[in-house]
């Protein structure tokens, strides 16, 4: 057991180094460090709980390791689908954001002054981004730079849609650039709707993961708590590997069973109707 939680401390220790060697690219404006939130802590807590009674209980420094694990990462199979239903709505107050700048573009002096005043009152989904890009310009960024880390730090495919064609029009002042944001606008909402139904379909399969999930843990608890020993092959060295090679299995299955019910990206052909260009 002590072993175990020397292995894990290392295994963090190692991980905090990695990220605190990691670069930041040129360019790209350095971020706040965030401290842990109250749910990540609640979980951490119950992760080295369960880890230390399943470790106090069978012995086993493996099925302590996989009971931490499971406890960590089973939320997200069982739960809702919080990545999908953020990423829609960023797709959304993406779709938000491109109106308010076509209308700002009418009454702004330029295209920098419309996403400022854009800024005022951002979309919630993309405040912070959108918070970023204007403090940028305000201190004197050029455009394309600050819209390259506005685009890098969104991360989404209608969003890599609308900073190009603002990208552009920061280069020539286009006339039309208020008639593609609005046709972008549209093509936003259509990905949502889009997302929208394969989520629908996809939840009889995360329904049924969520069964198999449960049905798996039920019947491993039950083994331990009421038959102990039919498990005694895991007491030993050997017992142990056959167990991490066991929870391996079980942990790409249920990885599988997860990827199953997750919606990926569903890209919405784009017909741009409107070219940003002015004729020559």
């Amino acid at each position: 057991m002590v072993a175990s939680v020397l292995g894990a401390g290392v295994a963090a220790g190692l991980l905090l180094m990695a990220c605190g060697l990691r670069r930041i690219p040129r360019g790209q404006p350095r971020r706040q460090t965030a401290a842990l939130t109250r749910e990540q802590v609640t979980r951490l807590a119950a992760c080295l709980a369960m880890a230390a009674a399943v470790g106090l209980l069978t012995r086993w420094p493996v099925g302590a390791v996989l009971a931490g694990v499971a406890v960590w990462t089973l939320p997200r199979l069982l739960g809702a689908d919080r990545a999908q239903q953020r990423a829609m709505a960023r797709t959304e107050a993406v779709a938000s954001w491109a109106e308010m700048l076509r209308d700002n573009l009418s009454a702004a002096a330029g295209l920098e002054q419309a996403i400022i005043a854009a800024a005022a009152v951002p979309p919630a989904a993309i405040r912070d981004e959108v918070t970023q890009l204007a403090a940028a310009l305000r201190a004197g960024v050029p455009a394309p730079e600050a819209l390259a880390a506005f685009r890098q730090a969104l991360a989404d495919p209608t969003a890599d849609l609308v900073v190009r064609a603002l990208a552009q029009a920061a280069h020539r002042q286009a006339s039309k650039l208020a008639d593609l944001l609005t046709e972008l606008a549209e093509v936003a909402r259509k990905r949502t709707s889009v997302r929208l139904r394969v989520a629908a379909g996809r939840a009889r399969v995360r329904t049924s993961a969520r069964v198999v999930t449960v049905t798996t843990i039920v019947f491993a608890v039950g083994l331990v708590a009421l038959n102990r020993p039919y498990l005694a092959a895991y007491d030993d060295a050997t017992g142990q590997l056959v167990l991490l090679l066991i929870g391996g299995l079980f942990a790409a299955g249920f990885a599988g069973l997860t990827r199953l019910g997750r919606v990926g990206d569903t890209p919405t052909p784009v017909r741009a109707s409107v070219d940003i260009r002015e004729p020559s």
